[in-house]
């Protein structure tokens, strides 16, 4: 009798099909078309007309439906995209060929060959003379209606997910658009693309915890990079006057909603200006990813409807006042410049903060605190304090401020730019006042890098840069409320020990 267990029974089948002769596994399958193919070239095509054409196609894909009827059946082939009907009748396939369709399940890879026809229910479908089975699916894919829904298992197993959540598909194609879309609008601007080391011997460009590694060859520590950026203004030195580079960096920081140790990055570079040039830019590059890639400058996300024909710009000050509570008495500008006045007021929002934090410090923890949630629709906030700002420039007139800003975009930070400090003094003696702070206990603080200051001694000319965060912008233009649905396998504790993942070394329990 066979086993009732539906792992064993797919074993079963598997040890089935190589008793008849079977490979089920094949090196290739040659195709004419796909389903998304057939569906595009005849979805159009009435009955008689492909009754008169007699089209012929050989096509391929999973079987995300299975209908068998006595002598006959149907099933749906899927390659990711679209669906397409297969008619499998025992006189049409012989014998032979019926009994391969017989054995197959749900989830099994395969081929078919035949016409196309309409059913009488107008399905455009293939009326099968061969079949052939390319690979055997030994696991059940989830339930059909409730599909794959827990979320964690979502991430862990993406590659089902994939399969049954058409929705998640939809999110990676659009991830991959967002990229198209910038990389043409910066390579039509005359910037070229580069790539710089993952491993550094000196974390830099952020301040941030860094994922440390050991060089056994060289017998020294490195760390994974935290940051593009030091490598990219290397290159404005060295007369690369455009640069942009996309891909992975690394920070040993806790997980979140909005936060993944491992993301993707847009650095660019652009010497010869300065950061509000590279706030118009930016408006101009997302105003027109958004509208490719959603089809629309209102993009909803979550309960809102993001305008991207709307752009606010605050100073960080401005945005504290803009944004104060109604129910707590506003501060005053002055307030806002008192080392005393700040801390009293993070304490009102308990806040914690270090005794050694300085004004800029306590400045932009209360921004966070007051501002951030409520920077929903797109907004730069500029002007922020040097202190929390160590490669940035700082304002002619006031060396408490530098030209930096961040876009905002439904409270989360996307981009981070500025206006580059490129005086070799002045930045050494940053990375000093850093240095001071990583002894104070400070483990975000950036670390001395004496090459970077060698090649800004050779001369780097007035130099905008920004970073975007990838994984945040897809998030909002896919309405994905997690980091994780927008990154193909987020970083998850270890899995729990579980039984049935390896398949079975011996004919032992198949049947």
């Amino acid at each position: 009798m066979e086993n009732t267990n539906p792992l064993a029974q797919r074993r079963f089948k598997l040890e089935e099909l190589k008793r008849r002769g079977y490979d089920p596994y094949p090196h290739k399958f040659d195709y004419t078309h796909t389903p998304s193919d057939i569906r595009r070239t005849y979805d159009a095509a009435t009955a008689e007309e492909l009754k008169e054409q007699n089209v012929l196609v050989r096509t391929c894909g999973r079987i995300m439906a299975l209908r068998p009827h006595g002598k006959a059946g149907f099933m749906d082939l899927f390659d990711g995209e679209q669906r397409v009907q297969v008619y499998a009748r025992q006189d049409k396939l012989g014998d032979q060929g019926f009994d391969l369709f017989q054995l197959l399940d749900l989830g099994d890879i395969v081929g078919a060959e035949g016409t196309l026809f309409r059913t009488r229910t107008n399905e455009l479908t293939i009326l099968a003379t061969q079949l052939f089975h390319l690979s055997k699916n030994l696991l059940p894919l989830p339930e059909k209606w409730h599909g794959l829904s827990d979320v964690e298992t979502r991430f862990r197993q993406r590659y089902v997910d994939l399969i049954v959540n058409k929705e998640a598909r939809d999110v990676f194609v659009k991830r991959s658009r967002i990229v198209q879309e910038i990389r043409g609008f910066l390579d039509a601007r005359g910037y070229i693309e580069v790539e710089t080391p993952v491993l550094q011997a000196v974390a830099g460009g952020a301040l941030a915890r860094p994922f440390r590694t050991h060089h056994n060859a060289l017998d020294m520590d490195l760390y994974l990079r935290i940051a593009l950026e030091l490598y990219l203004k290397r290159l404005i030195v060295g007369g690369l006057p455009r640069v942009y580079e996309l891909s992975r960096i690394f920070r040993n920081e806790g997980i979140s909603s909005q936060h993944n140790p491992e993301f993707t990055m847009l650095e660019f570079y652009q010497a010869y200006s300065d950061y509000r040039d590279l706030m118009d830019l930016t408006r101009t590059m997302l105003t027109k990813v958004a509208e490719a890639v959603t089809g629309s400058l209102e993009v909803t996300y979550q309960e809102h409807v993001l305008d991207f024909r709307q752009w606010q710009r605050y100073t960080m000050k401005e945005a504290i006042l803009h944004f104060w509570p109604e129910n707590i008495s506003r501060p005053s500008e002055e307030d806002l410049r008192s080392l005393e006045k700040l801390r009293a007021l993070l304490q009102g929002f308990k806040v914690s903060f270090a005794q050694a934090d300085g004004r800029g410090k306590l400045l932009a923890a209360l921004f966070e605190a007051v501002a951030e949630p409520k920077l929903i629709q797109p907004a730069f906030i500029y002007d922020y304090p040097t202190e929390v700002s160590p490669l940035s420039k700082t304002k002619p007139g006031d060396p408490d401020t530098v030209e930096r800003f961040e876009l905002y975009i439904a409270g989360m930070e996307i981009a981070n730019a500025y206006s580059e400090l490129n005086d070799p003094v002045e930045q050494c003696a940053r990375f000093e006042e850093q240095l001071g702070a990583r002894n104070r206990g400070d483990e975000e603080a950036h670390e001395m890098d004496e090459d970077y200051i060698r090649a800004l001694s050779y001369g780097m000319p007035p130099t905008a840069g920004e970073g975007i965060g990838i994984d945040r912008l897809t998030m909002v233009l896919t309405n994905s409320r997690s980091i994780r649905d927008v990154i193909l396998f987020p970083l998850l504790r270890p899995e729990p020990e579980t039984s049935d993942i390896r398949p079975p070394t011996s004919d032992s329990g198949l049947a």
